[in-house]
């Protein structure tokens, strides 16, 4: 999750020719559904059906960070791939369309709103304690290199919430101790956030919402970082806070609250949440996340929140001070880890995971390629279905339609 490899924008433009070579014929997938979507609001017109589902979908090569995460505009037949610090699109042959660059920030976890036909990620400036939803408007990214600064592809809405935990002082020193796990400060160990994803409301009163999960540092001395944490946010009136990204005067337009804040006890990972998914067809919450070092705890590498019960007012553990919140239930399936009560599995997830809504998901693939002496970073989805078998729940599909 952390590489932060510097953009070249030289190597950028080299390797979008290089990627052409090195990308595999597959194509994409459908991003987690919000519920009753309205029409698309872009001047394209979207297609009236959705194009053939392959095996695969190859993200390309990049003088980038690593990827992050994935999102589908299945309509449209786009693929949106997070490299840390670049956003690339691709149609369901991998075929590079287009891409964002001029990211500073960590460009997280995606996931695609059909509801407004955008594109929806998980933005940080931790230096500045600044944490953006990133808003990309795809139809709009037609060529490569789009600089984030200075074209309309992009709009932020920031995330007060997410800065009051980060910035806790929890040792009452007076002191910001910055970005590092190495201190009692950051409210739930939070570092930021990551995953994003729509789905219902966890309250379990209907309505889409956007979730967007914590960053959780990894610190085995403490006992008040052993939960994921997730906000809710309803985001049909998300214009009036949007601001295009401006990073020399980082701007604090959003909402006051979330709409909702949440607790899954997981114990400690390291990072938090890196992909966050619902899925249509189960109902539940899928958490893919990088493993936590606490002996205490099994540390799994997903965890899955069940979505047929609603969030209950309860304990939140470890806290230095006694803390009550809302309380959202592992699903109890797979691997069990009977002293902590933790329920998950172990399988991939964290560079990138759609679920297709019909027990189908693309979980994408991380690597490395060298090129004259350069480092790329490449990505790709592949089609899998669930099989909830432990370890590993998912399995390798062919073709879908």
């Amino acid at each position: 999750m952390r590489s932060r490899a510097p953009a070249r924008i030289a190597a950028l433009f080299l390797s979008t020719v290089l990627a052409s070579a090195l990308l595999a014929v597959g194509g994409g997938a459908a991003h987690a559904r919000t519920p009753s979507p309205s029409p698309f609001p872009s001047s394209t017109p979207a297609p009236s059906f959705s194009p053939a589902l392959p095996a695969s979908v190859d993200g390309g090569a990049w003088s980038s960070g690593h990827l992050q995460g994935t999102a589908i505009d299945r309509r449209r037949g786009h693929m949106y791939f997070s490299f840390t610090n670049l956003l690339v699109k691709t149609d369901l042959a991998g075929r590079p369309i287009g891409s964002v660059t001029g990211l500073t920030g960590h460009l997280g976890d995606l996931d695609f709103n059909s509801a407004d036909g955008r594109v929806y990620g998980s933005l940080e400036y931790k230096a500045a304690q600044a944490f953006y939803a990133a808003i990309f408007d795809g139809a709009r990214i037609t060529r490569m290199n789009m600089d984030a600064r200075t074209t309309d592809v992009l709009s932020t809405v920031h995330l007060r919430e997410v800065v009051r935990d980060y910035t806790a002082d929890m040792n009452g020193d007076g002191v910001f101790d910055g970005d590092t796990g190495n201190t009692p400060d950051h409210r739930y160990g939070c570092s930021g956030i990551d995953g994003v994803a729509f789905g219902p409301d966890l309250n379990g009163r209907g309505g889409g919402r956007l979730t967007v999960a914590y960053g959780v540092y990894s610190n085995t001395t403490r006992t008040d970082n052993d939960h994921q944490v997730l906000l809710q946010y309803d985001v049909r009136n998300w214009r009036k806070y949007e601001r295009p990204l401006s990073e020399d005067a980082l701007h604090t337009s959003g909402p006051a609250s979330p709409d909702g804040k949440f607790f899954a006890y997981t114990g400690n990972t390291t990072y938090g949440v890196q992909n966050l998914e619902y899925d249509g067809d189960s109902g539940n919450w899928l958490m893919a996340v990088y493993k936590g070092k606490k002996a205490a705890f099994p540390n799994y590498a997903l965890f899955v929140v069940d979505g047929s019960k609603p969030a209950r007012r309860g304990e939140v553990k470890g806290q230095p001070r006694p803390e009550t919140g809302r309380i959202l239930s592992l699903l109890p399936r797979g691997l069990h880890h009977e002293p902590s009560g933790v329920y998950g599995y172990e399988s991939g997830g964290q560079y990138g995971l759609v679920s297709l809504d019909d027990g189908r998901y693309y979980v994408a693939e991380a690597g490395t390629v060298d090129s004259g002496g350069t480092t790329l970073q490449t990505g790709r989805a592949v089609l899998h279905r669930w099989t909830g078998a432990v370890p590993d729940p998912f399995e390798v599909r062919g073709p879908a339609r």
